[in-house]
């Protein structure tokens, strides 16, 4: 549901968006894509596969993307666990279509 809501949002304001239902598809679809990928929206903890894993993955072959990391779980804990890489951009969840909207400008300097 909230990667629904995430997808809508950003199409509504006119980016390219790749849907992927788990860590395991968006790796392979960023393996695939033939366009740049600049910004890779995950969430911290999710099956299969973790959010850091996935962005260690992409980044292999995209050391340019840009990462947003969301969860549940405040930033605060998240980085008690070592779970989010020093200056990581990070929303905790619940967030509103417009924060959302004005993280993604900040990450990617185009507002």
């Amino acid at each position: 549901m909230v990667r629904r809501l995430i997808c809508s949002v950003l199409k509504e304001r006119g980016y390219t968006v790749l849907e992927a239902e788990d860590g395991l598809a968006a790796s392979r679809l960023a393996e695939q894509y033939n366009g740049p990928i600049h910004l890779l929206i995950t969430d911290v903890v999710m099956p299969a596969m973790s959010g850091q894993e996935l962005t260690k993955r992409v980044k292999a072959s995209r050391p340019g993307t840009k990462i947003l990391y969301i969860s549940g779980y405040t930033e605060e804990a998240i980085s008690r666990f070592g779970a989010l890489d020093e200056g990581a951009f990070f929303l905790e969840k619940p967030f509103t279509p417009d924060s959302l909207a004005r993280k993604i400008r900040e990450i990617l300097g185009t507002g």
